[in-house]
């Protein structure tokens, strides 16, 4: 093998950068020319890819986003779209693509493997939802983000006597809610997983007040049914259900933008450079991810369409540590 590209695609996540850089270095150390796709996979349609050396990637790991930038395309659902990116990477002479990036983006990647192109995907979202990898790239860093909101939201409702909602990102897995939640102490935490009433939350609310706390903290997942704008109308429109004076922060696209962790640094640095290992090992059509804290290969079409399930045990952690 003698030619290889990189993409980033869907959201973007802490530590794309190192994953990238891994790549770009573990190729080049193989003897591999290495290419960026600009944009995801709307590059590779527009045939936008640069080479790439070891001094280009240089002094990025530390950066959040991705500085190959990343799109949505809905062309490549397409076969046509498919078959105009697979004709810029035969033009171009690159014979293996490796994509960084969560479950649509390894949908991408495994249709292109089914039309016979090796393709190999590097596990990397903040939701923490792909099968094949028990963490991915940007998670740690989205849980901290919202862990230090947390204890700042902390200091504030304890000054006014005051309930708080923080929402955070996650789509419709509630990991990050629960470990954040865990680790900052919320009274009670609101995920996909495990649906609440807001009667239920506001019940648990009222208990903490009635045990004398003077502030409570909620953890809400984004894609829980009854995220924070619900709840907080809910408790709008009943005044004293809860015995505090409720506010909500939504964190949103927040989690994102951060510097990635020293963790996460390291776990894509790890992944990239098994992407292309895999690549060596003449293996494509999988994703490489940790298991147990050893880089593993799990093929495209056992994670396409499926989301990870969360521990539930975790949650019954959380609500007994809230008492």
């Amino acid at each position: 093998m003698q030619r290889i590209a990189v993409l980033t695609s869907g959201g973007d996540a802490p530590g794309m950068n190192a994953a990238i850089r891994a790549v770009v270095r573990t190729g080049i150390a193989a003897g591999i020319e290495v290419y960026g796709v600009r944009n995801g996979y709307a590059g590779l349609i527009a045939d936008e890819m640069i080479y790439l050396d070891r001094r280009d990637v240089g002094n990025i790991m530390q950066l959040g986003g991705t500085f190959l930038g990343s799109a949505r395309c809905p062309e490549f659902m397409t076969i046509e779209g498919r078959q105009r990116a697979l004709d810029h990477l035969a033009a171009r002479g690159i014979e293996a693509l490796v994509v960084i990036g969560g479950n649509g983006s390894q949908t991408g990647s495994y249709e292109l493997s089914q039309m016979g192109y090796p393709v190999v995907g590097v596990a990397s979202t903040i939701d923490n939802d792909l099968e094949g990898s028990d963490i991915t790239i940007g998670v740690d860093t989205a849980i901290n983000v919202a862990l230090e909101a947390i204890d700042r939201l902390k200091v504030t409702a304890a000054s006014h006597r005051r309930a708080f909602l923080v929402e955070v990102m996650g789509r419709k897995c509630g990991y990050v809610a629960l470990m954040a939640g865990i680790a900052g102490g919320a009274e009670m935490v609101v995920i996909p997983e495990r649906e609440m009433s807001p009667e239920q939350v506001a019940h648990q609310i009222k208990a903490a007040y009635d045990r004398g706390k003077n502030h409570a903290m909620v953890v809400v997942a984004e894609g829980a049914v009854n995220n924070a704008k619900k709840l907080i109308d809910y408790f709008a429109a009943n005044p004293g259900a809860t015995g505090f004076s409720p506010r909500a922060t939504i964190l949103g696209h927040v989690q994102r933008g951060a510097l990635p962790t020293a963790s996460d640094r390291l776990l894509a640095s790890r992944l990239g450079e098994g992407a292309v290992r895999a690549l060596l090992d003449g293996k494509s059509g999988v994703l490489v991810g940790i298991r147990d804290d050893q880089i593993v290969t799990t093929p495209l079409a056992e994670i396409v369409g499926k989301q990870k399930p969360l521990d539930l045990r975790l949650f019954d952690l959380a609500q007994m540590m809230a008492q």
